[in-house]
């Protein structure tokens, strides 16, 4: 099963992390307001970023070294600077 780390940019410009199976699914679950809490009335919502993994293990170990960074890092990452 392959897992996706994804950052969203909010509407309100600020960035979001997270992982799943389908990404598709995700990214409607969280315009539709179904999404993680911090989404929730931040859309629309654009894909900036996105990584795959071979296993949810791997992919929750990045997600938290990706969550743990300052903003210009993820903008860094986001760029492909890092």
């Amino acid at each position: 099963m392959i897992w996706t780390v994804y950052i969203l940019e909010c509407a309100d410009g600020s960035l979001y992390t997270g992982i799943t199976k389908d990404l598709t699914r995700r990214i409607t679950e969280h315009e539709i307001g179904k999404g993680a809490r911090y989404t929730a009335g931040r859309g629309p919502f654009r894909l900036v970023y996105q990584e795959l993994h071979k296993n949810r293990s791997d992919a929750t170990k990045r997600e938290a070294a990706v969550k743990s960074m300052t903003r210009a890092g993820k903008l860094e990452l986001i760029s492909g600077a890092a």
